[in-house]
C-alpha cells in the first residue's frame, strides 16, 4: 500500500512507476492519495486500486482527522507493506501504523530542507523521533541518507538510486527536436531553455529568472519555458520578460525535453530529481544546483560545466550563457547523459531495490514481533504472516498500545 499526499510531479511518478512494476510481478497494489489527481489518474490507469486519502500539503489543525482516516484507510486494506511517500504521509502514517506493520519511510528529500528556524529544530526532532516507527527508510542519493545521519536520524537506511522509464524517454532520434517543436509551436532554430518541475520555493524558478535577465541579454533570440504550476505562479508571473513562457499544468513533459537544448532546474534542495534524468535519457544536457543527489545523478566529469552552486544566480547565468547558445555541445552532453542514465537509472534497478527493502522491512517486523513476545510486551502484535491471514492489525488493550503513545 502506497500513501502519497503529494500526487503531482516527481513523487506521483515515482509512486506510479512502483505500482506499475508491481502490479507486473504479480503484488496486489493499492494508492492511498488526493482524489482527482494526477497520481490517482495514473494510478488508476496502470490497474492499482485507488483510495482517497484527503490530506493538505502542511501539518495543521487537520491532522488528527488524517490520521484517523489513513488508519480506517489501512485497516480496511491490511497490507503486508505499507510505503510512505514524502514528509505529510511519513508524518500522518508513521503515526498511525506506529511500527504494527512492515513500514517503509522514503522522505523523497528531507522535511526539514523546507523549513528554518524553530520549525526546522521541531522537523528534526519529528524525524528522529519517528525513525523507530520505519522498518526501512529509503533514500534516492548517498547525500540524502548523509544529510539524515547527520540530522541524527538513526534508523535502516537503504540508498535506492531514482529511476526513469527508458521506454518513455529514452528513444530519440536526431530529427526528435524539429518535431517536438512543430508539436508545441515553437521555432526551430532560437536557442531553448527548459525547466521542468512544480513552480515552488524548492525548485528554485524565481533564481532561475534573476539569472535570465543576464542571459537573455547575452544569448540572442533565447526562450525559457517553465513547465509545471505552483503556488510560485503568479509570484514569477509579475517577474518574467516577454521572451519566459509557461505552460501550465501538463500531463507529460516529455515532448519539453526533446524541444530543448538545455534543461535547467536551479532547486534549493532536493533527494535526487526527477528532471535532469529524464532530460538526459530524451539526450539532452542539463544544468542543475548542487543539491543532494545532483552530483550522484550526473556523468563522471562532467560537473564542472553542468553544476553550480545552489542560490548562485550569476553561476547559473555564467552555465547557462556558456552552453545555450552552442547546440553542438548541449547535445554531446546529453548523449554522454543518456548513456549514464540507461547505465545507472533503469527504473527496473529501482523495482529491484524496492523489494529488497520491503523484505528487510518485513525482516526487521518479524524480529521486533518476535522481542516483544519473548519480553512480555507485545500484546496485540502480529506478525507478518498473521496480517496476511486477514487478522487486524491494530494493537488490543495492553503493554504494547500504552508504550506506542
Amino acid at each position: 500500500m502506497h500513501v502519497a499526499q503529494s500526487s503531482g510531479g516527481g513523487v506521483a511518478r515515482v509512486v506510479a512507476s512502483l505500482a506499475a512494476g508491481q502490479l507486473a510481478s504479480g503484488d496486489r497494489v493499492v494508492v492511498a492519495c488526493l482524489p482527482d489527481s494526477r497520481l490517482s489518474s495514473a494510478a488508476t490507469q496502470c490497474g492499482a486500486e485507488v483510495l482517497a486519502w484527503r490530506a493538505t500539503r502542511q501539518p495543521g489543525r487537520g491532522l488528527p482527522r488524517e490520521v484517523r482516516d489513513l488508519y480506517q484507510l489501512i485497516e480496511s486494506v491490511r497490507p503486508d507493506i505499507v510505503h510512505l511517500h514524502s514528509s505529510k504521509a511519513g508524518l500522518a502514517g508513521r503515526i498511525a501504523v506506529r511500527g504494527r506493520l512492515p513500514t517503509v519511510f522514503q522522505p523523497h528529500a528531507w522535511s526539514f530542507n523546507a523549513v528554518s528556524g524553530g520549525l526546522r529544530i521541531a522537523s528534526i526532532r519529528w524525524e528522529k523521533e519517528a525513525a523507530r516507527w520505519a522498518h526501512q527508510v529509503v533514500c534516492v542519493s548517498e547525500a540524502e541518507r548523509a544529510q539524515g545521519v547527520a540530522a541524527g536520524v538513526v534508523a535502516p537506511y537503504t540508498v535506492i538510486p531514482n529511476g526513469i522509464d527508458l521506454d518513455h524517454f529514452g528513444h530519440t532520434e536526431p530529427a526528435a527536436r524539429d518535431r517536438a517543436r512543430l508539436r508545441l509551436g515553437m521555432a526551430p532554430s532560437e536557442p531553448l531553455a527548459v525547466c521542468v518541475g512544480r513552480l515552488c520555493r524548492q525548485k528554485g524558478q524565481d533564481i532561475l529568472l534573476n539569472a535570465w535577465q543576464d542571459i537573455g541579454d547575452r544569448v540572442p533570440g533565447a526562450r525559457l519555458v517553465l513547465v509545471g504550476d505552483g503556488p510560485y505562479r503568479e509570484l514569477l508571473g509579475h517577474r518574467a520578460p516577454p521572451d519566459v513562457v509557461f505552460t501550465g499544468e501538463i500531463e507529460d513533459p516529455r515532448d519539453w525535453y526533446l524541444a530543448a537544448d538545455l534543461v535547467v532546474l536551479p532547486s534549493r534542495w532536493e533527494g535526487m530529481a526527477l528532471a535532469p534524468l529524464e532530460a538526459m535519457a530524451s539526450g539532452r544536457a542539463v544544468v542543475v544546483t548542487d543539491v543532494p543527489g545532483a552530483l550522484e545523478s550526473l556523468p563522471p566529469g562532467q560537473a564542472g560545466r553542468m553544476l553550480v552552486p545552489r542560490g548562485d544566480s550569476r553561476a547559473l547565468a555564467a552555465a547557462v550563457t556558456a552552453l545555450l547558445p552552442d547546440r553542438g555541445a548541449c547535445d554531446d552532453l546529453g548523449g554522454q547523459g543518456r548513456t549514464h542514465v540507461r547505465r545507472h537509472h533503469d527504473v527496473r534497478h529501482v523495482l529491484e531495490g524496492t523489494q529488497a527493502a520491503y523484505e528487510a522491512a518485513r525482516r526487521a517486523r518479524g524480529l521486533a514481533a518476535d522481542r516483544g513476545r519473548s519480553s512480555g510486551i507485545g500484546a496485540g502484535r502480529t506478525s507478518v504472516s498473521s496480517v496476511r491471514r486477514g487478522r487486524s492489525w491494530r494493537a488490543e488493550p495492553g503493554a504494547a498500545r500504552e508504550r506506542d503513545r
